[in-house]
């Protein structure tokens, strides 16, 4: 008997976890629940994380959490409780498989089979964010290293646990060098570990293309947060409805179970809504709990019940569905193919197997790290960029001496065009300009003491460094 946590969720979040746990005790699934209170109700108390602090002792001493959506409040003040929980237990992984069942279900891609791994818990999903001028906010991408290798090698233990033949790679690091790069370089060296499996690293606008245009020749696909979050919503659209997808978030301890659909507050009370996506989300929670021949029983009888036209209304197509059913009646169409299997799809066959696991990230050996300069932010409402450039010049240190001002990323002196629109946040970068030159971290307060006493408004620094004699941070566009 396996422990686990559930919450009911807003909208038609108690109805669709009603039907799905109505499923699991008919299919024999052996659980003991214990139910807890999240989202709307507990956001609207005033705990802005939308969960108590004892919902979080249950929740961390049963490991597994099955959770059906949640309203999250409109207004500022309150935070994705699926970011926090996937954050705060260290949910790194976020497995969404999308696969078509053509043609009980339409789709223009009847041969899709992709299953997305998503990095969950860095990337601009971090939430710091800065107010900085009146007219610029800043939102901070934080890539780790560890970060990377968990996910890039639990993509490679999920193609090799359930037998994928290759796993893809999604960033942008022909733009963002250092963040992407780092997740791309991290692929690149991990991949060769896995030699009976075929890896391919595409950038994101074109490989997000491809998987809209011919997801077929697709099968794992591994990516940062913000990509994996836009895409694994698209994958599932495309394979037919969102509707149907569910979503593991797996770590090392702890794993939560959900459907990546929302609360859909319009449809709840009216027996409407489809329970397949949480349902979904169940067989991955009995999959990871080892209760695999449960699992198997459970997806078998869903493909047979989608199989007999059985369908509710957000997927109902007079052209092949057979009867327009409610939740309730879903759930018990479900229940009655318990023990059948599909006949025209290909039925599942879960192997009984531990969850997957992968070694704790090791910290490497730290690099030498030498200090080359730093860039000041300045908060200035002028427009010409020589004006602030002869006042960051008074400002120079015996070290560090004023490369390049930039404005959202753009190099406008020295030599910057007129024609380009300049915001009141300039990037203003001091640095040692000959090679032999190692400024000290003494140099930089010393560069802000100048700043205050040239009427200089400062908000922000960014420290440069060079790794092991390499150039760690990026140039400015046009530099």
């Amino acid at each position: 008997m396996d422990r686990i946590t559930i919450a009911k969720g807003d909208g038609i979040g108690p109805e669709i976890m009603d039907a799905t746990l109505k499923i699991l005790k008919a299919a024999g699934a052996q659980l003991a629940i214990d139910e807890i209170q999240v989202g709307e109700s507990v956001y609207l108390q005033g705990n802005t994380s939308g969960i108590s602090k004892d919902s979080w002792e249950v929740i961390r001493r049963n490991k597994v959490f099955l959770k059906a959506p949640i309203t999250t409040p409109q207004g500022g003040g309150y935070k994705s409780l699926n970011v926090t929980t996937r954050k705060s237990l260290g949910l790194f992984a976020n497995v969404r498989p999308c696969r078509s069942i053509h043609p009980f279900v339409k789709t223009k891609h009847p041969k899709m089979d992709v299953v997305i791994i998503r990095e969950n818990e860095e990337d601009l999903y971090a939430g710091i964010e800065h107010q900085q001028t009146d007219e610029v906010v800043q939102c901070l991408k934080l890539i780790s290293r560890p970060g990377c290798e968990k996910i890039v090698r639990y993509a490679f233990e999920y193609a090799k646990r359930y037998g994928r033949k290759k796993v893809t790679c999604f960033t942008k690091d022909n733009i963002m060098k250092q963040t992407d790069g780092l997740f791309h370089q991290v692929f690149d060296e991990i991949a060769p570990e896995y030699p009976e499996i075929e890896n391919e690293h595409w950038i994101v606008d074109i490989g997000a293309a491809k998987l809209a245009d011919t997801p077929e020749n697709f099968d794992v696909i591994v990516m940062p947060n913000l990509y994996g979050d836009v895409l694994s919503d698209v994958a599932a659209q495309i394979t037919g409805s969102v509707g149907l997808a569910g979503s593991a978030n797996i770590g090392e301890s702890c794993a939560m179970f959900e459907a990546i659909h929302g609360s859909a507050p319009r449809r709840a009370g009216q027996n409407l809504a489809n329970p397949s996506g949480l349902l979904q989300g169940a067989v991955m929670m009995l999959n990871h709990l080892g209760q695999n021949k449960i699992a198997e029983k459970i997806e078998n009888a869903w493909l047979k019940t989608m199989e007999d036209g059985i369908h509710t209304y957000d997927v109902y197509d007079e052209t092949v569905s057979n009867r327009k059913v409610g939740t309730q009646e879903f759930a018990d169409a479900v229940i009655a193919n318990l023990g059948n299997e599909p006949e025209t799809l290909k039925k599942v066959k879960y192997e009984t197997s531990a969850p997957i696991s992968i070694p704790k990230a090791e910290r490497k050996k730290s690099r030498d790290k030498q200090l080359r300069g730093v860039d000041l932010f300045v908060d200035w409402s002028g427009e010409n960029p020589d004006e602030i450039a002869s006042k960051l010049q008074q400002i120079e240190t015996e070290d560090l001496k004023l490369q390049v001002i930039t404005n959202r990323g753009v190099k406008v002196w020295p030599n910057g065009f007129e024609e380009t629109f300049c915001t009141d946040h300039w990037r203003c970068r001091f640095i040692a300009l000959e090679d032999n030159v190692h400024p000290s971290k003494a140099d930089i307060p010393q560069l802000l003491q100048n700043a205050i006493a040239n009427n200089l408004d400062v908000i922000k620094t960014e420290n440069l460094y060079f790794f092991d004699g390499k150039q760690a941070f990026s140039m400015a566009q046009g530099q």
